[in-house]
């Protein structure tokens, strides 16, 4: 069915109301102020963020990569900067078994060009045996750095989840930032722009307008099944794997129930 703009029977719930463009300019202006200001907190608190302190840990402890053991210093690539994405893992699990979230950040860092460009490297680590590692990323189409940190202590192992800075100076190294959770958002571009749109990322927990739709549960659409309809159920998978070749309809999730 068409819906038409003036028809209330069939008008999208909870819609913004239509004005004509002075009026939808002069609540734009007025919402600007409040970004702006946003914004310049934004860069605030980078610039707090630059100013914290650091831990140095020892840089030759050894992770696990395509070539084998390598020392952590590796993850440089002879740059002094260092940004790593923790992924987490399901020991034994299928591909789509592994952690929806930790895909859906992975997926949106899947190139580092410009922070190469820039002097950083980038690097994903996580906690699987490299063997099943190695399987995942090939599946997956990954072409950004993949290491093993089994059993290697924090702050290059330990909990995942976390995007974490480091520093090189030679061949010390040390631990500048990390963060996890909503933190991770901002590196991530779909939230960014769902944010800007009218309905949102359409979760329960946001602010809505009155007679907008209620929304579900967070992260809703990270998985899906073979027709593209939202589901975490034994047949999904997390969304991107549905691109993959060789990705047909599964059986089994390989884990209990939803992670985020």
């Amino acid at each position: 069915m068409t819906t038409t703009p003036d028809d209330p029977t069939t008008a999208l719930p909870g819609r913004p109301p239509i004005v004509d463009l002075a009026t939808w300019q002069a609540a734009r202006d007025e919402l600007l102020v409040r970004e702006k200001a946003h914004t310049r907190e934004g860069d605030a608190i980078a610039a707090a963020r630059r100013r914290l302190p650091m831990v140095e840990f020892d840089g030759t402890v050894k992770v696990v990569g395509p070539g084998g053991p390598v020392p952590f210093l590796d993850l440089f690539q002879g740059r002094d900067e260092l940004v790593v994405y923790k992924h987490m893992w399901y020991d034994g699990a299928p591909h789509q078994g592994q952690c929806e979230g930790c895909t859906n950040a992975a997926w949106h860092l899947r190139d580092a060009v410009y922070l190469n460009a820039r002097g950083v490297s980038f690097a994903i680590v996580t906690t699987g045996r490299w063997d099943e590692v190695a399987s995942y990323v090939d599946f997956m189409g990954y072409t950004q750095p993949w290491y093993s940190v089994r059993d290697v202590a924090e702050p290059v192992g330990g909990d995942m989840g976390h995007t974490t800075c480091y520093l090189r100076d030679g061949d010390r190294t040390f631990l500048t930032y990390s963060t996890t959770g909503r933190g991770n958002e901002p590196f991530n571009g779909t939230f960014a722009l769902l944010d800007v749109t009218p309905y949102g990322r359409g979760e329960t927990w946001e602010d809505k307008p009155e007679g907008r739709p209620g929304g579900r549960h967070a992260c809703w659409y990270w998985r899906t099944d073979a027709d593209g309809n939202p589901a975490w159920g034994p047949t999904s998978r997390p969304v991107p794997q549905w691109t993959r070749p060789g990705a047909g309809p599964v059986e089994t999730l390989g884990r209990q129930g939803p992670h985020h």
